[in-house]
């Protein structure tokens, strides 16, 4: 069995800790790395995150994930709404997915209600804050690990 699962981030998400800290808060990438890789440890698992404003770089890592990851995770932020691409790359993958979004997408503007991910995501967390990416990574382990 593969033991990394693929943290990926979309667009704007290399400012988090800075960008609009009422709606994101004061949580880095950096710690958002930290908390997963605690979880991931605890079930004998690694943690790759990545970061791209490019959804062919978000793409190509997906790619990648489909023969050397166990599960993904993704917060596309604003590729949620508009990328088929990046959506059809995450069909291909026969894995756990989850999609984690920082603020709570359905309480924002109608256009983020929409997501291309959604229905094919094994779970959706959203308005949790990067305390989002911890319960998906806890759920992703307990899935690829359990006899």
């Amino acid at each position: 069995m593969n033991k990394t699962i693929f943290v990926l981030n979309g667009p704007n998400l290399n400012l988090l800790g800075v960008r609009q800290p009422h709606i994101y808060g004061y949580d880095t990438l950096d710690d958002v790395k930290k908390g997963c890789a605690e979880v991931a440890s605890e079930f004998g698992l690694d943690v790759r995150l990545e970061q791209s404003n490019w959804e062919g770089q978000l793409i190509d890592w997906i790619h990648e994930a489909r023969t050397t990851a166990c599960g993904i995770i993704i917060n596309p932020a604003a590729f949620t709404h508009t990328s088929v691409a990046i959506r059809d790359a995450l069909a291909t993958c026969e894995m756990p997915l989850f999609e984690v979004h920082i603020s709570n997408v359905h309480a924002r503007e109608a256009f983020r209600h929409h997501s291309y991910v959604s229905d094919i995501a094994t779970g959706v967390i959203a308005g949790f804050g990067v305390e989002g990416y911890v319960l998906a990574t806890r759920r992703l382990c307990g899935l690829v690990t359990k006899p």
